[in-house]
């Protein structure tokens, strides 16, 4: 079975961002979750403005944030019994993280920048699932 994650790191990030450690929390928060694979995921560490942007463009925010997920599928079909396509692999989405924000949230936690970045990778992954701190019920 298939566990395709996929991760994307700006340039400028990639001499400080390992994305070995990422594919395992992924790995461990799907499992707790009881997704089983074939599954595919990507997860993508960039730029504050660039977070920004989609937070407008997408959310209606013209602020920054620490991460945005965007589902592969619509909330009414990860919320309840649907079909997978015929290759049978779950499209979860894309989990997207300002790589400075996590680090700016990191100092003012005072603790290390990856257990920032791990935090905000499951934050999105729960978000990809259909957990929403937002809604009462979520």
């Amino acid at each position: 079975m298939s566990e395709e994650i996929e991760i994307y790191v700006k340039e400028g990030f990639r001499g400080v961002m390992d994305g070995g450690w990422v594919k395992k929390i992924v790995k461990e928060i799907l499992k707790a979750e009881r997704v089983a694979p074939p599954y595919e995921i990507s997860l993508v560490f960039t730029d504050s403005e660039t977070v920004k942007q989609l937070n407008r463009d997408y959310r209606g925010v013209d602020e920054p944030t620490d991460v945005l997920a965007f589902y592969m599928l619509s909330q009414k079909e990860a919320d309840s019994t649907f079909a997978l396509p015929p290759d049978g692999v779950t499209r979860l989405g894309e989990v997207i993280i300002s790589y400075p924000q996590a680090v700016e949230q990191a100092k003012e936690q005072g603790h290390a920048t990856e257990k920032e970045l791990a935090l905000l990778v499951i934050h999105g992954i729960l978000h990809l699932l259909g957990y929403d701190h937002e809604e009462p019920e979520g």
